[in-house]
């Protein structure tokens, strides 16, 4: 966002924390997009993600005044989506769908690519076994590149939380994949 967005950006925030309704829609219109975007990969169900997202901001309007702005505008609608998100896949039972992650690339040597896609499944297979908080920090962190510090904001976890969940999940990572004999 460019710095004179931001600075408009942010004074539709505090005219919605007035009750302007007008300045909060604008707001919706900037980050609709991005809200179902995380709420698809998180629920893999277009019908659910934009129910979600509408549910965000909803429950960001209701909140508004909760907002204190010690964090970006957009990462505490994040963490409400997050939290929609979580709350949804506990009550239907499900958990955070894997991704077909690409991190191992592709080869032009047929062994190696075997051998590589063998390995991915076996990560989106350990990754399956990984209680949902633990496998949510890993991606964040691993796949998507996000900062510890990122990921606490947008979770609502405390750093070190965050931290313990990812160190937790490499160890248990590494006992994986020594016991199973994995390489690359």
């Amino acid at each position: 966002m460019l710095k004179t967005d931001r600075t408009l950006f942010n004074e539709w925030i505090e005219e919605a924390q007035n009750g302007n309704r007008e300045a909060f829609s604008k707001i919706v219109k900037i980050m609709m997009k991005p809200i179902i975007a995380m709420t698809y990969k998180m629920t893999q169900n277009i019908d659910s993600a934009q129910d979600l997202a509408q549910d965000t901001f909803v429950a960001a309007w209701q909140n508004l005044a909760t907002f204190q702005g010690k964090a970006k505008f957009e990462n505490w609608v994040y963490r409400i989506a997050t939290n929609k998100c979580l709350n949804y896949l506990k009550k239907e039972g499900k958990n955070l769908p894997l991704d077909n992650h690409k991190a191992i690339h592709a080869s032009d040597d047929p062994s190696k690519e075997m051998l590589n896609r063998e390995l991915r499944q076996n990560i989106l297979g350990f990754m399956a076994q990984l209680p949902q908080q633990q496998r949510l920090v890993f991606e964040l962190h691993f796949y998507k590149e996000l900062t510890f510090e990122e990921i606490a904001q947008l979770t609502g976890k405390a750093l070190g939380t965050v931290k313990t969940l990812y160190r937790e999940a490499i160890a248990k990572l590494r006992a994986t994949a020594l016991k199973k004999g994995w390489h690359r």
